[in-house]
């Protein structure tokens, strides 16, 4: 205990100088050193007050195209959650959430555009603005070929954001994805990136889709949210992601030229009005699915033709193949769907078909599609 003591005397000498000369006290009881509080009133030197943060004005390093865009059209970035009646364990009637994405004011008076996935099947949508307000939203209509869908609140003065020409965009210029990713938690995120390609071609059931490619993170949720340039005008409104594993920042946008015209016919009448030849064709792909061998290197089979439609009034039959439709080589459904889609009610379109080893022309005068 002795050679204990003697050993640590000379740190506690040490320790108790250094705490005399520094104003502190020193306890013996448990070995613990407390510094001496400052008395009441004691003025605390200048040099321990920290300075107030510097109010300088925003640089240019920090006032970005992303910080500017995301202020321009943030506001008009909306969360729309998709609920439906569902039964609960004890067999009772519930309003549960089916799912959730985003919308963007296109018009003051609560119109808002978003994706026909987010609103499908909807028995109530509820909708929460960037301010915080909450509203009960209303499916005006939906197009569902196009993944394209407006949703009306009851609301005036709302923020609205400006659609821009998607024609003008250049790869590599860069990509602003603005909407709430995994729900409303995560409301107003914004992603950054950039014009990844253009008019990428891809086949969704009969229809082929030209949507702008980009690398900005788009997640669930993001759905029907806006695709901004660095000018901060809406170009596209987001609509899906390849998730595959091991793929990473490819994302897809319905172009804002493509979009415009179908959310301002869903405004004025609730739907969208497009053009109709009036056949059932079948191509190579769908052939095995109707138990049809096709034995043709192009073109796609006249299975049917609607009676007293455009096909039909044209003397186009079953068993025909088409070859061309309004110039461009017609060798699948979507090949067909895409040039009646570029045409308008009433437009004279040629077709070529082979019949019977014989190549003949016939023109067609596009209808309405019928509502059914």
């Amino acid at each position: 205990m002795k050679q204990t003591l003697k050993y640590w005397m000379p740190y506690i000498i040490v320790a108790v100088i250094g705490a005399v000369i520094g104003g502190g006290i020193v306890l013996g009881t448990g070995g613990h050193f407390l510094a001496n509080p400052l008395q009441k009133n004691q003025a605390v030197p200048p040099s321990a007050v920290l300075p107030p943060p510097a109010q300088l004005q925003m640089s240019d390093a920090r006032n970005t195209a992303t910080v500017r865009a995301a202020q321009t059209v943030g506001p008009a970035v909306v969360g729309i959650v998709n609920k439906a009646y569902a039964r609960d364990l004890y067999n009772r009637k519930v309003l549960t959430e089916q799912g959730s994405g985003s919308g963007v004011i296109v018009n003051s008076s609560g119109y808002i555009a978003t994706n026909y996935h987010v609103v499908a099947n909807a028995q109530e949508l509820s909708v929460s603005l960037a301010d915080g307000r909450t509203f009960t939203g209303k499916v005006v209509g939906v197009d569902q070929p196009t993944d394209l869908a407006v949703v009306k609140i009851d609301a005036e003065g709302l923020p609205v954001a400006v659609l821009g020409d998607s024609d003008a965009l250049l790869v590599g210029e860069p990509a602003i994805a603005i909407g709430n990713p995994l729900g409303l938690e995560f409301r107003g995120s914004v992603t950054v990136g950039v014009i990844s390609a253009l008019n990428r071609s891809i086949d969704i059931g009969e229809r082929r889709f030209k949507l702008i490619q980009t690398d900005a993170a788009i997640n669930p949720g993001n759905s029907g949210g806006a695709l901004v340039n660095a000018d901060g005008v809406v170009v596209g409104i987001n609509s899906a992601k390849i998730a595959v594993e091991g793929v990473e920042g490819i994302g897809f946008a319905i172009p804002t030229n493509t979009a415009r015209p179908i959310i301002q016919s869903i405004i004025d009448k609730g739907k969208v009005v497009r053009p109709y030849l009036g056949v059932s064709i079948i191509d190579q792909n769908t052939a095995p699915r109707y138990g049809y061998v096709l034995n043709i290197d192009k073109g796609v089979y006249v299975a049917a033709t609607a009676a007293n439609g455009p096909a039909a009034k044209a003397n186009i039959r079953p068993g025909d193949v088409i070859l061309k439709v309004a110039g461009k080589d017609a060798n699948s459904l979507a090949d067909v769907r895409t040039a009646i889609d570029a045409q308008a009610i009433g437009d004279h379109v040629e077709v070529v078909l082979e019949r019977a080893g014989n190549t003949i022309t016939v023109n067609v005068v596009l209808e309405e599609m019928p509502s059914e």
